[in-house]
């Protein structure tokens, strides 16, 4: 899911973050003492992270489970926790092509849910065709990794729960894979439905390649701002296959424009057969 400065509000995850029982559900942001140190700036820019408008969010999951993050306008975020061991900026490679991490999903299949509770966490119809698609999209790839969907409330029986945050606007938020399972919370904001079905589908489809291991082809020059987003102990391996040059059409562009067709792009359906 995507910097998409327009389709996701981004975060250079390494591997992040989720909810109750109760139908409503709060998902805050406590903004008290989000200003990161000089050494963790420091740390930060050694990792190859733009630092310019670094803040740190703490972020309350549907679970309840509440962690902190550097953000720093993309669609992933770095856990403050463990900063210090993450790896520095390493040789960068030229091409803008498809990358992974390190940690992809061992599971043959995972549960994807649909989160429709409360507390303005519920997907809306709108956000619900918009999944689907990106699970049809995913499923017809035929890859070794199968996707079963629903909708509901039990977050707690799904491997990877879609759900909308108040705070997102019209982008996303996610992490990457750890312990071969995929990450847990596909996020969207409350704007994403607004802007259509396709739309939706990409912001969704984009997030949840974070989730099963997927990085932005551009990572390391961002498409709109040339930002680098930093290596991070989760890796950018080049995926075999996939060509040279900034493949604008793919899913996992970090900043992609409102008129996206929310399909994969040819390398992108290469690089998601090539890893699964």
């Amino acid at each position: 899911m995507k910097t998409i400065k327009l389709l996701a509000l981004s975060a250079i995850v390494a591997g992040c973050i989720t909810s109750c029982q109760k139908e409503e559900v709060t998902a805050e942001v406590n903004e008290v003492s989000n200003t990161p140190t000089k050494e963790q700036l420091l740390k930060l820019n050694n990792m190859g992270v733009n630092t310019k408008n670094v803040s740190i969010k703490t972020i309350e999951n549907l679970d309840g489970t509440i962690e902190d993050y550097f953000v720093n306008g993309t669609d992933l975020g770095i856990p403050v926790a463990g900063l210090n061991d993450q790896e520095d900026l390493g040789t960068l490679d030229n091409g803008m092509k498809q990358y992974r991490t390190r940690n992809l999903v061992s599971a043959r299949t995972i549960t994807v849910l649909g989160y429709t509770g409360g507390g303005g966490n519920g997907l809306d119809q709108t956000a619900q065709q918009g999944l689907r698609q990106a699970v049809d999209s995913y499923n017809s790839l035929g890859l070794t990794l199968r996707m079963n969907l629903s909708f509901g409330t039990n977050y707690q029986a799904a491997d990877l729960v879609v759900y909308v945050r108040g705070d997102l606007g019209s982008g996303g938020l996610a992490g990457f894979p750890s312990g071969g399972r995929p990450y847990k919370w596909a996020r969207i904001g409350p704007s994403v439905s607004n802007n259509g079905v396709t739309y939706s589908k990409h912001v969704i489809a984009h997030e949840m390649g974070h989730c099963i291991g997927l990085r932005h082809t551009d990572w390391f020059r961002r498409s709109c701002d040339g930002s680098n987003e930093g290596q991070s102990s989760e890796g950018a391996i080049h995926i075999p296959g996939t060509t040279t040059g900034v493949d604008r059409s793919s899913i996992m562009i970090s900043c992609a424009a409102f008129g996206s067709s929310g399909r994969f792009s040819s390398d992108d359906v290469t690089a998601l057969r090539y890893i699964y």
